[in-house]
Parts: structure tokens; sequence; C-alpha cells
């Protein structure tokens, strides 16, 4: 095949993205700005998804756990870690010191024992708290 075949048989009309030497190739800025942008998304996602069970049981007697559970899930790439925590921040505990404690409150009125000077301390703490105990 002589060159001139060549040149009659070639596409008079080039696609866009083929770029001429020395020019800006527009498909890999494309390319580069959309994996760039779609890579801090999934970031994004990925720790708002991963901080659900801390937000859920923030105000859960059992933050601390979740909390911990949460990073240990995190830096150990272990799943079951997240799962126990998102369970742990969806399931509510039951508060058993407040009527044990009012329990002993009400036992020490019935047998008129003053209470001790931590007691005391504690009420203290607690009405300046604004938490009835």
């Amino acid at each position: 095949m002589a060159v001139s075949e060549q040149a009659a048989n070639a596409p008079h009309h080039l696609p866009w993205f083929i770029t001429a030497p020395g020019q800006t190739d527009i498909l890999y800025v494309i390319t580069t700005i959309l994996v760039v942008g779609i890579v801090a998304f999934l970031g994004v996602v990925f720790f708002w998804l991963h901080s659900l069970p801390e937000r859920l049981g923030h105000k859960k007697l059992q933050f601390e756990i979740v909390a911990v559970l949460c990073l240990l899930a995190l830096f150990t790439h272990l799943h079951i870690f997240w799962v126990i925590a998102l369970f742990l921040a969806l399931i509510d505990l039951p508060d058993f010191t407040t009527p044990l404690r009012r329990m002993a409150g009400a036992l020490e009125k019935i047998s008129e024992t003053p209470p001790t000077a931590e007691e005391k301390k504690e009420a203290e703490a607690a009405k300046h708290s604004g938490h009835a105990g």
C-alpha cells in the first residue's frame, strides 16, 4: 500500500480527545479532576459512615464503649467491631444505678442513719449539677 492510499483511507476529522503534539490533553485533565473528586467524596462518605455508631450513641450510657469499638474498627480493619458498636448504639441499656441509689437512700431514711461525709458531698454535687438523686 502506498503512502497516498493510506492518506486517502485516513479519517479527515479526528475525535476531540486526540490532541496535537505540544497541546494540553483535555481528556487527561478531566479524568484527573474526576478521579481526585471521586476519591475525596468516597473518603468523606467512608468516614461519615464510620462515625455513624458514635453519632447514634452520643447521649447514651455506653458511648465510651461505642467510641472505642469504632476506633478499633478503624485501625484494625475488622468490621465486627463496627457492627458491635452499631448494635450497642442502637440498644438502650437500662440504668441500674439510679434505682439502687434511691433504694439505698430510702433504706437509710427508714433506718434513720446519718449519711456519711462522702454521701453528703455527692448529694451537694448532685444538687448543684441539677440532677435529683
